[in-house]
């Protein structure tokens, strides 16, 4: 199962940038690219921060978390590079995932921002 979520691709290019680098490098089962720009200090329809739940058996052999999160930001290192400004990542095998759907575990939702250091114009 393979879930996305995001806008139209046309719309928001960043995302659909992430989604399609994450998806043809890691061949995900399940995949959320979350565009979490409008919870921080930037205009409306910003791609300036976003968080990702990945799950793949790439995570079977890269264990370490530290590991899984420097595979993504290489996948993602033109993002990063330019218009992401932040990135979570939440990167599970699927043993890890299905013990998480089993318990009941969900993943947290990302905090609002706390209001930077205000050198952006207001919405």
């Amino acid at each position: 199962l393979l879930t996305t979520m995001m806008q139209s691709s046309s719309t928001f290019p960043v995302a659909n940038s992430i989604e399609s680098k994450l998806k043809n490098q890691l061949d995900p089962i399940h995949l959320e690219v979350l565009n979490e720009s409008h919870m921080h200090n930037v205009p409306k329809n910003s791609e300036t921060h976003f968080k990702v739940i990945v799950v793949s058996d790439v995570f079977n052999t890269v264990k370490m978390p530290l590991q899984r999160h420097r595979k993504v930001n290489e996948i993602l290192k033109d993002e990063l590079d330019g218009p992401v400004h932040a990135l979570s990542i939440i990167a599970k095998s699927p043993s890890q995932w299905k013990t998480m759907q089993d318990k009941g575990i969900e993943i947290a939702k990302s905090p609002n921002c706390k209001g930077g250091d205000g050198s952006l114009p207001p919405r």
